[in-house]
């Protein structure tokens, strides 16, 4: 296993540690006529309860 020989300042770590930055998650219209509601993409969708044409779940 790999082990750091020495110390890794704090402006090295903080510059590093910058780079990791949280995405808005990607949205799409539902396929849904009726709806057309933004979904998550590979998600049922919540406000029509359909997936891939079917309907899948009882809508809310």
């Amino acid at each position: 296993m790999a082990v750091p020989k020495r110390k890794m300042s704090r402006s090295n770590t903080r510059s590093r540690r910058s780079q990791w930055k949280a995405s808005a998650p990607s949205l799409v219209a539902c396929p849904n006529r009726n709806c057309r509601e933004p979904k998550l993409s590979h998600v049922i969708c919540p406000s029509c309860g359909t997936y891939d044409g079917r309907q899948v779940a009882r809508p809310a």
